[in-house]
């Protein structure tokens, strides 16, 4: 007798797909753990390192990126399990809603950073 694999909701979906899709899908939610790692790092270094930015530009860009990482992760994941379970039942894979947000928070965190050293 087999465990039943986490998530149900998604692994009690469909029938199993071709491991290359599954896999595939697997590297693109652990580079959307890098990108959280990465924004995480960049919010801590921020703030450690100063760089002559001004106070207050810092710590916003600081704090967006802090957020942006910590939101990042779980989000990564909830898209993993949208794609496999559209993978497991055969439907079209839903649209991303990623891309978008961490573009404009990182546009925005180069607009405060950019700010932060004119006004410093």
């Amino acid at each position: 007798m087999t465990r039943p694999r986490f998530p149900q909701f998604v692994y009690g979906a469909g029938q199993e797909p071709d491991a290359r899709f599954s896999m595939a899908n697997e590297r693109t939610y652990l580079a959307w753990i890098r990108t959280s790692l990465a924004l995480l790092a960049g919010g801590i270094a921020l703030e450690v390192l100063g760089l002559g930015i001004h106070d207050g530009f810092r710590i916003a860009a600081s704090l967006i990126l802090l957020t942006a990482g910590t939101v990042a992760a779980p989000l990564g994941w909830w898209s993993w399990a949208r794609y496999e379970k559209a993978l497991r039942q055969g439907q079209p894979l839903p649209s991303t809603f990623f891309a978008l947000p961490v573009a404009a928070v990182v546009g925005l965190v180069c607009a405060l950073v950019l700010l932060g050293f004119l006004l410093a």
